[in-house]
């Protein structure tokens, strides 16, 4: 992925207003998996103009434009991740609701070689891992 955030909504020919550039921004900086709220409070802080409404209208925007990707990891919360980032699976800790993100080859060609075995090439995957910390002596 080479595009920012704010040049691929201006390639497929969505309308980017100063707020949505700033919120496209916030998207691209974020290095975790922010919620509306979350992203209001990080927009807001470069804009103060910026409405928590304009957040969720633009969020939903891009999302239905295939720029984000919607999470829900079962804490009722809506969190957002660039839908082009390179792919990753996510151990979720049931204590304090971080989100880990993490790759490994042999899940990979485990998933393969199940869908291979059932008759299927795969052609994607969600992998969501829920955890809590194991607590050493």
């Amino acid at each position: 992925m080479t595009d920012t955030i704010e040049a691929r909504c201006e390639a497929k020919g969505l309308r980017m207003t100063e707020q949505r550039r700033v919120i496209a921004q916030v998207l691209e900086a974020a290095t975790d998996h922010p919620d509306v709220e979350e992203l209001y409070t990080r927009a807001s802080a470069r804009d103060p103009n910026i409405s928590i409404a304009t957040v969720y209208r633009t969020v939903k925007l891009f999302e239905e434009s295939g720029i984000l990707e919607r999470l829900e990891f079962g804490d009722g919360r809506a969190r957002y991740e660039d839908a082009e980032r390179d792919h990753h699976d996510h151990l979720i800790d049931m204590h304090t609701g971080e989100v880990i993100e993490f790759v490994d080859p042999e899940i990979e060609a485990l998933q393969e070689r199940i869908a291979a075995k059932l008759g299927y090439r795969l052609k994607g995957h969600k992998l969501e891992l829920y955890g809590v910390p194991i607590r050493k002596p």
